[in-house]
């Protein structure tokens, strides 16, 4: 089986530090890889990978401000295409944009939906609906308006994330900085309850940063910007748990994942994914207020950091993501 892989290229894949759209194709890339699929991928020039890479764009756009987006996207995804008859199969990690495509080409595509940034793209979706494979990352993250030939949850490299047995003494925020994940509420939480609060992430709405969180930055409200996976593994490890009071549907949550590889548990608003990921009093808890969320901190204690590893082992590592994609790969080319 050959399969071409399309990453974005926002980011390099994997990512130097933000990136989960390419984090999470760098690892189906590596894990198709390592069970003997013939891989090529479709990333940045400067990417990482075990696999035949193909790159017109020589470093990620969000790096080099000089490179003009929509452009670069144009001659990445065309670059795909022409070469479409090379391949069974074609794996979009790009969003709406390769779809307009697949009517163009022979090759099957499947496409794992990350997420919908708006109502606005739906339209491309429902366009191609009948011609292409869509995966969901979780159920909760379905449109009832499209099909779906199944739900993928993401997978970890576990063996990079460590458990810790005893619980940290800090509260943390792990995301980007914008209403959307909540880094106001999280604050909020963490005065309430009296405690310590790292926030960790990139800033993607610079006037929110400057409104709801650069005026409480102290010695107990501390930003340390975006981490690499060395360091995001050791403030994982290190905190006593994870909040995440999202204020929008989270299709997934990485993070939240990554949290409970390292033994932390996860706080987090009822939101998306979240009842997909977090079992009350296993790894977590599922809560519907910033008073909950506070009271619910002095219940980490009597949660299981084994018990928060041994949900990501038996869910959400590599292998078994890649496995379920290569039953759906397996599925399409066995339809046609």
């Amino acid at each position: 089986m050959k399969v071409a892989i399309i990453s974005p290229i926002a980011w390099r894949t994997p990512p130097r530090h933000y990136g989960p759209w390419e984090r999470v194709v760098s690892l189906i890339t590596e894990g198709l890889v390592k069970e003997n699929i013939d891989v090529t991928l479709y990333a940045t020039g400067d990417s990482i990978t075990t696999a035949k890479l193909r790159s017109v764009c020589k470093v990620p756009y969000e790096e080099n401000k000089d490179v003009d987006a929509k452009v670069w996207e144009a001659l990445h995804i065309s670059e795909v295409m022409e070469h479409a008859n090379e391949y069974d199969i074609i794996h979009n990690n790009y969003d709406f944009l390769p779809l307009t495509y697949s009517r163009l080409i022979k090759t099957p595509m499947v496409t794992t939906i990350h997420g919908f940034s708006s109502h606005r793209i739906l339209p491309v979706f429902k366009k191609y609906n009948k011609n292409t494979y869509y995966v969901s990352i979780s159920n909760a993250d379905r449109n009832s308006e499209l099909d779906y030939i199944g739900t993928v949850y993401h997978g970890i490299d576990i063996e990079n994330f460590t458990l810790k047995k005893d619980c940290g003494n800090y509260l943390l925020y792990f995301g980007r900085i914008h209403n959307d994940k909540g880094t106001k509420e999280a604050i909020q939480v963490a005065k309430m309850a009296k405690m310590k609060l790292i926030i960790a992430g990139i800033i993607q709405d610079k006037l929110y940063f400057e409104k709801y969180v650069e005026p409480y930055l102290n010695d107990d409200i501390c930003y340390i910007g975006s981490v690499g996976p060395e360091e995001r593994n050791k403030v994982l490890s290190n905190a006593y748990a994870l909040l995440h009071p999202i204020n929008f549907n989270e299709p997934f949550g990485l993070s939240v994942v990554e949290a409970m590889a390292c033994g932390t548990p996860v706080i987090a608003f009822n939101r998306g994914s979240m009842p997909e990921i977090i079992q009350n009093g296993i790894n977590g808890f599922i809560v519907s207020s910033i008073e909950e969320m506070v009271e619910r901190i002095k219940d980490v204690k009597n949660i299981s950091r084994e018990d928060c590893r041994k949900t990501v082992e038996y869910r959400f590592t590599q292998e078994k993501m890649v496995k379920e994609y290569i039953k759906i790969y397996k599925k399409i080319l066995k339809m046609l």
